[in-house]
């Protein structure tokens, strides 16, 4: 399984065009946390740039499980944010999922919530890692079932253990093992896009090709453009 790390993500100056089979993914790293991360106007800002609409014109609806998307557009967003930063995906082929997660050392008693949480083998192949390796491990697994719950618009009471993923001897996950619903290919990229945060990626559908950058040249373009 692909991952991406905070060298994939760099600064352009601005967003550039989104063609059909490609994956634009957003990192801002210093995100004032709000309640409804989709109608602040940083966010608003970019997503009106690829809808090529002005921001005020966009309507934000929201699913069953409370998923955002545009109204009345093509376009596919999703979103994530945690500990001052914030994750963005956008598509005009396929439904997202995005999830971001503080890295931040925790102590977590990983045997006993992946046993509560997660597939048995999964819970297996955490326990056998040593311990000092077990906390991290958890959380990159936790953010890639999160992300495939969030393509399909679901939280996570449909079941973390009903998407299971192959985690190799040091514990980095390596392949979805079993999907939440068949029917259609399914693919997951682990990121870590900064030193302080871990995530995840996930869509339905063919692979497409990711593209990934930090919000640090927004600000100049929204205020050039």
């Amino acid at each position: 399984m692909r991952h991406l790390a905070a060298a994939d993500f760099v600064p352009p100056r601005a967003p550039p065009p989104l063609a059909s089979g490609e994956i634009h993914l957003w990192f801002f790293p210093h995100w004032q946390e709000s309640r409804d991360a989709a109608a602040a106007p940083e966010v608003r800002q970019l997503l009106a740039r690829y809808a090529e609409r002005a921001p005020d014109t966009l309507r934000i609806e929201r699913g069953e499980q409370g998923k955002p998307r545009l109204a009345g557009t093509a376009l596919h967003f999703n979103l994530s944010h945690s500990a001052g930063a914030l994750l963005l995906g956008i598509s005009r082929d396929s439904e997202l999922g995005v999830d971001l997660e503080s890295a931040a050392r925790r102590t977590r008693a990983v045997p006993e919530l992946a046993r509560r949480w997660f597939a048995s083998r999964e819970a297996d192949a955490l326990s056998a890692l040593p311990p000092a390796q077990q906390q991290a491990a958890f959380l990159q697994l936790w953010t890639c079932k999160e992300a495939a719950l969030k393509c399909l618009g679901s939280g996570i009471s449909f079941g973390l253990h009903r998407v299971e993923f192959e985690l190799d001897t040091a514990g980095r996950v390596c392949g979805l093992r079993n999907a939440p619903v068949s029917g259609q290919a399914w693919q997951v990229l682990a990121l870590a896009p900064g030193p302080a945060h871990i995530g995840a990626l996930a869509w339905r559908g063919k692979p497409a090709v990711v593209h990934a950058f930090t919000q640090l040249a927004i600000a100049a373009a929204a205020q050039s453009g």
